[in-house]
C-alpha cells in the first residue's frame, strides 16, 4: 500500500492543524487506502498476476504478500461459515482491532468526526504492550464506505506524528506516526456468510528493521480469527458487543 503524499511544510512544523486542511489529508489518504483494498480483494485477477504470492492456504483462509518498495504489504483472505456481513461490520472498526494488534490498550477514543463515514481516534498503549506499541500513543483515521452491491470497505490508518500531536490537547513524546495502513474488504455471499480480506502494511513510512515489521505484519494479518468470533457474539448490525 503506498504511502500518501506528505503536508505542506508548513503543517509538518506545526503542532496544528485546520479542520479543513485535516479533512483534506485524510480524505485524500482514505481514498488511496480504500482503492488499494479493493484492488487486493479482487478475485478475478490470476494468482501471481497481481504480485500476490500465496505463503499458506488452509481451511478457506489464504495468506498472502506482495513487495512495496522494500517492504512488503500481507494479504489474508477468509471465508467465513455462518457470519453475516450485517454481524461482521459490527468488529470492522479500528477500536476492535487495536484491541487485537496488542491486548494492553489502555485507551481508545474517537476525537472527532470528519464526516458521515471518516473518523479521527487516539489509540493509547499501556507498559505491558509488545515492544512495537509499549508506552506509544497513535492517532488514526478510520473511513467506511459501502459499495453498490453491499461490499463494505472500511479503512484504517495511522496519522503522521506532526499531525497527531496537534489533534491531542498536550504536547506528547509517547506519540508515534505512520505505524501501519490497513483495512478490511467484506463481501457478501447467498448463504448468510461472507468473505472478509483484511490488509496490513506496518511502518511504511520504512524506518523499523525489515525483519522486525515482516514477523510482526504476519501476525497482524491473523487478527480475523478473533474478530470473528466477536462478530458471532453480536447478532445483527444493530447489536452492540459488550466488549466495544
Amino acid at each position: 500500500m503506498s504511502t500518501p503524499s506528505s503536508p505542506s511544510p508548513a503543517c509538518i512544523n506545526s503542532w496544528s492543524i485546520s479542520e479543513d486542511s485535516l479533512r483534506r489529508y485524510v480524505s485524500y489518504a482514505s481514498e488511496s487506502c480504500i482503492q488499494e483494498l479493493l484492488t487486493a480483494s479482487d478475485s478475478s485477477r490470476e494468482i501471481g498476476d497481481d504480485g500476490w504470492k500465496v505463503l499458506a492456504f488452509e481451511n478457506g483462509v489464504e495468506i498472502s504478500k506482495r513487495r512495496s518498495g522494500a517492504l512488503h504489504v500481507f494479504r489474508s483472505r477468509w471465508l467465513l461459515q455462518s457470519v453475516s456481513l450485517q454481524q461482521f461490520i459490527t468488529v470492522a472498526n479500528a477500536i476492535d482491532a487495536a484491541k487485537q494488534w496488542d491486548p494492553d490498550l489502555v485507551e481508545a477514543k474517537y476525537i472527532k468526526d470528519l464526516g458521515e463515514n471518516l473518523s479521527i481516534i487516539h489509540l493509547k498503549f499501556g507498559d505491558a504492550s509488545k515492544p512495537l506499541f509499549k508506552k506509544r500513543e497513535f492517532v488514526v483515521y478510520e473511513r467506511r464506505e459501502t459499495m453498490d452491491d453491499g461490499t463494505l470497505v472500511v479503512a484504517v490508518a495511522s496519522l503522521p506524528k506532526e499531525i497527531a500531536a496537534g489533534l491531542l490537547p498536550k504536547k506528547n513524546n509517547s506519540i508515534r506516526g505512520l505505524l501501519l495502513q490497513s483495512g478490511w474488504v467484506v463481501e457478501k455471499l447467498q448463504d448468510d456468510s461472507c468473505i472478509v480480506t483484511y490488509v496490513v502494511q506496518l511502518d511504511p513510512a520504512g524506518w523499523l528493521p525489515r525483519f522486525f515489521v515482516n514477523r510482526h505484519n504476519t501476525k497482524l494479518v491473523m487478527i480475523i480469527e478473533n474478530l470473528k468470533k466477536l462478530a458471532q457474539d453480536c447478532p445483527t448490525s444493530e447489536a452492540i458487543c459488550e466488549d466495544n
